[in-house]
């Protein structure tokens, strides 16, 4: 049972920080993405980031082996940062999928 509301804040963390993990590799996976180009496609399909969010998860997604970038330069301002998954991060995707369908179907078959 949850027990007051700071459970409950840690909970929703928690699961929302898994799910933007994978939905933002996810994203990186269909094709290299500037941060903006992740912001509006999670933004479009309702799950709200700010900026300030992104670039920390980002960030950690690399330390961690995940993703990489690479620089391109703009004629209209500054160099943008494009993220591509690396070996390690499709492979981290494939077994992110699997486990996120498989959970999916265990709780719609309960909660049905």
């Amino acid at each position: 049972m949850v027990k007051n509301n700071e459970d409950t804040l840690k909970i929703t963390t928690q699961m929302r920080k898994w799910i933007l993990e994978y939905t933002i590799l996810s994203i990186i996976g269909k094709g290299e993405s500037y941060a903006s180009d992740i912001l509006e496609k999670l933004k479009i399909n309702e799950l709200l980031v700010v900026e300030w969010t992104l670039y920390p998860l980002l960030t950690r997604l690399k330390d961690d082996g995940l993703i990489s970038y690479y620089w391109v330069e703009s004629s209209s301002g500054p160099p943008r940062k494009y993220y591509r998954l690396t070996e390690y991060g499709s492979e981290t995707l494939i077994i992110m999928k699997h486990v996120w369908e498989n959970l999916a179907k265990a709780v719609k078959n309960i909660t049905l």
